[in-house]
Parts: structure tokens; sequence; C-alpha cells
């Protein structure tokens, strides 16, 4: 019984060693077969993380040259060189900036040429800032039609008051019913509308 035993463990031992070959011999031929294909992926995937790495590096190089600039600016806000260096790598930090030096002069002609901005929120506030220091209705009308006017309510509340001020009375009511019942100056709205515009 030992001997049968012993030659069934030889034979699958021997099976086993076969399987284990087999696939070696098939593995060794698909390398073969697919050796370019699997070299260049390998090189694909070591130029794309070396890429990555590199786009970075010259990421966080921006940075520190855009930090470094503004850090300039803060001692010398007319830095034409700290200046340029913003407006060539951050667009929208250079409109951002140009905004802020705007508003703290009152710079109406700056403000104007920063409602086309390429950052959404700079040219929205320029917007709100143009209509509402022209005092003009229609201005501050056409800026809370907008879809995501940040100032969209009050803007419709100083449109109510310039029409209250002209005697017209329906529209400073249509432009008071505008304002969100969730919004901070609905109170206003309301105020407005019953004892202010009757």
């Amino acid at each position: 019984m030992s001997l049968k035993n012993d030659i069934e463990m030889v034979r699958e031992k021997l099976n086993s060693e076969e399987k284990f070959f087999e696939k070696a011999v098939i593995t060794e031929r698909f390398v073969k077969k697919y050796k370019k294909f699997l070299i260049g992926g390998l090189v694909a995937i070591v130029v794309v993380v070396a890429a990555n790495i590199a786009y970075d590096i010259n990421k966080e190089s921006k940075i520190k040259e855009v930090n470094r600039a503004l850090a300039i600016l803060g001692e010398d806000a007319e830095n034409s060189e700290a200046l340029n260096t913003i407006k060539n790598s951050s667009p929208a930090l250079y409109d951002a900036w140009i905004y802020s030096n705007a508003v703290a002069k009152k710079d109406m002609q700056s403000m104007k040429k920063l409602t086309s901005s390429s950052s959404i929120m700079v040219a929205d506030l320029a917007s709100y800032e143009v209509a509402q220091e022209s005092k003009d209705a229609k201005l501050l009308d056409d800026y809370a039609s907008r879809k995501d006017a940040v100032y969209k309510d009050l803007a419709l509340v100083q449109s109510a008051i310039i029409y209250m001020s002209n005697s017209e009375i329906q529209k400073a009511h249509e432009r008071l019913a505008k304002i969100s019942s969730e919004s901070s100056l609905k109170n206003i709205a309301n105020a407005l509308m019953h004892y202010g515009v009757k």
C-alpha cells in the first residue's frame, strides 16, 4: 500500500512540475511575442511619471515666483516688474490685484476694464461696482438679471431706491418683489414696500 501511495505522490508531483513548466513556457512565449509592447508600455509609464514630476516642479516654481511678486507688491504697489510677473503667471490673480486697487482708489476706469475679466468673480464684482457707482437703475437691473450675480439682491434694493426717488413706484415694487425670501435684505425690501414705497 505504501509503494502505491509513493507512486501516486510522485506522479502528482511530476504533474504539478509539468504544469509549472508548461506555464513557464507559455509565459516565456507571451513575453517574447509581446516584448516590444511591454517595453513600450514601461517606457510610456516612465515618460508619463517623469512628465508629471516636471509639471509639478514647474508649477511649484511658478507659485513661488508669484508669491515673491505679491510680497514685492505688498511693499510697493506700483512695482511694474512684479505686476508683469503676476500678469504672465496668473491672469486671474492679476485681475484680483487690479480690482482691489481700483476699489481702494475708487478708480472707475480700471473697474470698467475689469468687467470683461477672464475671472468670473472679478468680472461680476467689477460690474456691480460700475453699476452701483453710476447710480443708474438700468445698469443695476441688468446686473441683477445675471444668473449668478453675487450682489443681485443689493442691486435690486439700490435700483428700487433710485426708482422711488424718481417717483416710479410700480417699478420699485417690481424690483423689491424679486428679492429672494432667504435673502438678508428681504426685511429691508419689505420695509421699503410698506413704508417707503406706497
